[in-house]
C-alpha cells in the first residue's frame, strides 16, 4: 500500500536514496550544504500532499542510501521519488538553488557562507565552532559535525552587517519569513550575549520572526533581554531525555551544563512566551522508543513544541556507524508527538510559510492520524488561530524598533530558576532527573 506523503518524509529518513542517473541536480537543485551538525547534508525536496506541501532533506550520501529501495528519477522536466520494491511513484519536486546564493556581501563574502535555506527558512550558525570540539578528550555530540564543517563550508565568525544583508535578500527573493540563529557551546555563559545584536538588527533592519537556539543559561533573566532584544522563539536541544543517554552521546552538555539546566531554561520560557513559542529538541531513533514519547510528553505538558529529529549517521560524526533507525518505531513517534500537541492545545502550523526539511513537524504530522472528529475539530482551532495571527505577524515581518539594548544587560537579575509543573516534575522524577 502507497504510504501518505508524511509517512513517505519519515521512510526516507530512515532509508536515504538513491539518485539515478537521469537525475540533473546540478542544474536543478541547491546544492549539497554540510552545515552546523550537519543534518541538513543531504537533498531538498518537496513532497505534496493535500493539507500542504512537506519539505524534506533526504541522506543520499551517507553509506546507508546506497541500500535504499528509493530513488529520486527525473521524468521529463518532472523528478517523482521511486519504490523499487513494488514500483510506486511517488510525485516531488526540487526547489532551485535560489540567485542570493552565489552573490556576495559587500565585505566580500559568499552569501551561502553566511546563511543557508533550509526548508523555506535562513539558518545562520552565528558562531565560532562549538568549544566542546576543543577539550581533550573531545567533550562534543558525537552525533555533531559542527567542528568539521564551520571555517570550511561557512565562515566561522559571522558579522551582524553581512547577516543582515543576507537576511534581506532571503526575504526579497526566496519569502523567508524565519531567520532561525544558532551557535555551540561558548563557554561562560556567553551564548545569548552573542546572538542579541543580531537579533536586534534583523528586527530593526529587515523584519523577519527570529529564533534562537543555544546552550541554556542559569541565568533565566536573560531570556527576558533576548525577548527584549527581538527574539520570538526559542529551542533547547537536550536531545535524549533518558538521563544515560544524555551522559553517554552528549558529554559536554553533560559535564558543563546538566539536563536540568535544560528544563529549567525551557520552562521559564515557555511561562514568558506562552504555548507554542519554545521548542524542546530531541532526537528519535537512539534512546528507546518509550523515552522518545516521554520526552514528547514532557515537552508538550508544560507547553512547549516538540521539534523531534530522526536521528542521522552523519559522514564524519563519532556515530557514522549507527544503525538508521526504522520506519516503524518513527512513525509511531511522529503520530504521538501530534496527539500530544492536539492534548496540550500547542498552536501548530500557525506563522507563515515555515516549512521545516530537517524535521517532521507537528503540523507535518497532521497526515498521520485517523482523521476523525478530533482532528478536525483541532484543525478548526488551528485555522482560527492562523487567521487571528494574521495581523500580528504583518507587522513582525515589517522592520521595527525593540527595546533591548544588545550590548547592555538590564539592571536587576531575577531569580535564576523556576519552578516545575507538578506533571512536569512527575514525568522527569520518573526518569531521575528532577530537582531535588
Amino acid at each position: 500500500m502507497p504510504l501518505n506523503p508524511c509517512e513517505l518524509k519519515i521512510d526516507l529518513y530512515c532509508k536515504g536514496m538513491r539518485i539515478d542517473p537521469s537525475c540533473t541536480l546540478e542544474a536543478d537543485a541547491r546544492f549539497l550544504s554540510r552545515t552546523r551538525a550537519g543534518l541538513g547534508s543531504g537533498l531538498e525536496l518537496v513532497i505534496p500532499s493535500d493539507l500542504k506541501d512537506l519539505w524534506t532533506n533526504v541522506p543520499i550520501e551517507e553509506d546507508f542510501a546506497a541500500d535504499s529501495p528509493y530513488a529520486l528519477v527525473k521524468d521529463g522536466a518532472e523528478y517523482v521519488v521511486r519504490d523499487d520494491r513494488d514500483g510506486t511513484r511517488y510525485a516531488s519536486r526540487i526547489p532551485p538553488e535560489p540567485g542570493w546564493y552565489l552573490e556576495q556581501t559587500s565585505k566580500g563574502t559568499p552569501m551561502h557562507k553566511v546563511g543557508v535555506l533550509q526548508g523555506t527558512y535562513l539558518g545562520i550558525y552565528v558562531s565560532n565552532s562549538c568549544s566542546f570540539w576543543y577539550h581533550s578528550p573531545s567533550l562534543g555530540c558525537k552525533f555533531c559535525t559542527t567542528g568539521l564543517n564551520v571555517g570550511v563550508n561557512e565562515v566561522a565568525e559571522k558579522d551582524p552587517d553581512e547577516v543582515v544583508e543576507v537576511a534581506r535578500a532571503a526575504k526579497a527573493e526566496s519569502g523567508v519569513t524565519f531567520v532561525h540563529l544558532n551557535s555551540g557551546y561558548a563557554g561562560k555563559d556567553k551564548g545569548l550575549d552573542t546572538m542579541a545584536p543580531f537579533v536586534k538588527a534583523l528586527k530593526e533592519k529587515v523584519g523577519v520572526l527570529t529564533g534562537v537556539q543555544v546552550t541554556p543559561s542559569p541565568n533565566l533573566w536573560k531570556y527576558d533581554w533576548l525577548q527584549d532584544c527581538g527574539t520570538d522563539h526559542f529551542s533547547f536541544c537536550y536531545e535524549f531525555h533518558n538521563p544515560k543517554y544524555f551522559a553517554d552521546y552528549l558529554p559536554g552538555k553533560e559535564k558543563l551544563l546538566g539536563q536540568r539546566t535544560f528544563f529549567n531554561a525551557l520552562e521559564y520560557s515557555v511561562k514568558k512566551m506562552g504555548k507554542g513559542r519554545v521548542s524542546g529538541e530531541i532526537i528519535a531513533g537512539v534512546e528507546p522508543v518509550e523515552d522518545t514519547l516521554r520526552a514528547i510528553d514532557y515537552i508538550t505538558e508544560v507547553g512547549a513544541f516538540p521539534t523531534v529529529c530522526v536521528f542521522r549517521p552523519t559522514i564524519g560524526a563519532e556515530m557514522e556507524r549507527f544503525p538508521s533507525p526504522s520506519y516503524e518505531d518513527m512513525r509511531v513517534v511522529m503520530e504521538h508527538m501530534w496527539h500530544a500537541c492536539r492534548k496540550n492545545g500547542i498552536p501548530i502550523g500557525v506563522a507563515p510559510n515555515i516549512e521545516v526539511s530537517l524535521v517532521i513537524t507537528p503540523d507535518d504530522a497532521r497526515l498521520l492520524p485517523k482523521r476523525d472528529m478530533q482532528w478536525r475539530l483541532y484543525e478548526v482551532k488551528l485555522a482560527a488561530l492562523r487567521k487571528a495571527a494574521g495581523l500580528h505577524f504583518r507587522r513582525q515581518l515589517r522592520p521595527h524598533t525593540v527595546p533591548g539594548d544588545p550590548t547592555r544587560h538590564p539592571e536587576g537579575v531575577p531569580p535564576l530558576v523556576s519552578p516545575m509543573t507538578e506533571e512536569a516534575t512527575k514525568l522527569a522524577r520518573e526518569m531521575g532527573v528532577a530537582r531535588s
